[in-house]
């Protein structure tokens, strides 16, 4: 599984939603994620992807898109 897809499936597992085709929908504007939601993304892109974020460091603005978690995923991981 790649990048995108691991993310994608664990915010569809976190919101309930298919963002596939919403890469740039605001996931704090919309509700589909808040800070408990935050926190949970970040355990589990940890759990499956061995990438770790402090929640200190978690700039919400830098996390709030579906496309944005990915290429702040890609960059941890490289």
């Amino acid at each position: 599984m790649d990048i995108k897809e691991t993310v994608l499936s664990i915010l569809n597992d976190l919101t309930g939603s298919d963002l596939s085709d919403n890469l740039d929908t605001n996931l704090f504007d919309t509700d589909l994620l808040d800070s408990m939601g935050s926190v949970q993304l970040l355990l589990e892109l940890q759990n499956q992807l061995g990438i770790e974020v402090a929640v200190s460091e978690f700039e919400r603005s830098e996390w709030d898109t579906p496309n944005k978690i990915i290429k702040k995923v890609e960059e941890l991981m490289n």
